[in-house]
């Protein structure tokens, strides 16, 4: 009997104990989606918070929340693996999560933007119009595996109209589009790009109608009932100023990291997943937890809750009295 306990963390003093943690994990395996997974984690991280609480936050104040909650579990060192986007050298270094928690507050009460003659106040995108963004990128990815797919089958026929105009869906859901007008060839993949590039701006789009305060075109307001229709009306330049103003309003929103390759010097950005990352940390402690539960019971009869009611210390001392008899 080998095996001397998880090496992971000391979750006793966490914001949730290892049976919550653990009902966390076991629903997580069963969601279908990031943002449940994500949605799981938070309400580890504030147990007393309901779930239309945790959905009404600011992106920010959850991605700080994860990073809180992973640092109570595991430390503050974190280990990233980056592949250079140049050379394709793999990067591995660490981060501080102690440093990464310092960054600043998110500015509170809405924002306002002027730009090429519109005046647009917003507020800041909460988990739910995340939530609503992600399931709008989805739908923008279906249609474009519907015309992908159409499109294939004009190829296939030989009909002139299906050549090179299909949209492939980007991600691994768009497989079956992409291989379906041409695969890794220019058009397959030129096909995934559109998609992708489709999926972003239907994101932007949802996060814009519902985030909109108010519009002004040209010193005339826009009426509130046409507020969803904004999307439409404003142009693009002035919806990228609106993401630049909230990415700047709630820096915590999003990690991104500029990585110096050791090898040809060139920088690769990357974005730090907070939800995947604690979600594969949470993963690796779960198993090793209920294996631990395994030995535990079979040489001393204890329970689950008994087991997991030990902390970790003494959870990892009995280990190695098993492993030495």
């Amino acid at each position: 009997m080998a095996h001397t306990g998880a090496a992971g963390p000391a979750v006793s003093a966490g914001p949730a104990g290892p049976t919550d943690l653990l009902a966390a994990w076991e629903a997580g395996l069963a969601a279908r989606h990031d943002g449940d997974r994500a949605l799981l984690l938070h309400r580890a991280a504030r147990p007393d918070s309901s779930g239309d609480e945790l959905l009404s936050l600011p992106v920010g104040e959850r991605e700080a929340d994860l990073l809180a909650l992973r640092r109570a579990l595991f430390g503050d060192r974190m280990q990233v693996l980056v592949e250079c986007r140049a050379c394709g050298e793999a990067m591995e270094f660490d981060l501080d999560a102690g440093e990464l928690a310092q960054r600043p507050r998110r500015s509170a009460g809405p924002l306002r933007v002027e730009a090429d003659g519109w005046v647009v106040e917003f507020r800041l995108p909460t988990v739910a119009d995340l939530a609503a963004a992600a399931a709008a990128a989805a739908a923008a990815g279906a249609a474009a595996r519907t015309v992908a797919g159409a499109a294939a089958d004009e190829a296939a026929a030989g009909s002139d109209g299906g050549a090179g105009t299909g949209l492939g869906a980007a991600g691994d859901s768009g497989t079956a589009g992409a291989d379906a007008v041409g695969g890794d060839t220019p058009r397959g993949l030129a096909a995934g790009a559109d998609a992708a590039g489709a999926a972003r701006v239907a994101a932007r789009q949802a996060l814009l109608a519902r985030c909109t305060l108010s519009a002004v075109r040209a010193g005339e307001p826009v009426p509130a009932d046409r507020l969803s229709e904004l999307p439409a009306l404003l142009p693009e330049a002035v919806q990228l100023r609106l993401a630049e103003a909230a990415e700047r309003a709630d820096p915590a929103a999003e990690l991104t990291l500029n990585v110096a390759c050791p090898e040809c010097g060139e920088a690769t950005p990357a974005e730090l997943d907070l939800t995947s990352y604690l979600w594969t940390e949470l993963d690796a402690w779960a198993r090793d937890l209920l294996l631990d539960v395994h030995l535990l019971a079979t040489a001393y009869g204890w329970s689950e809750p008994e087991i997991l009611a030990l902390s970790p210390l003494r959870r990892r001392y009995y280990l190695e009295l098993c492993a030495d008899a």
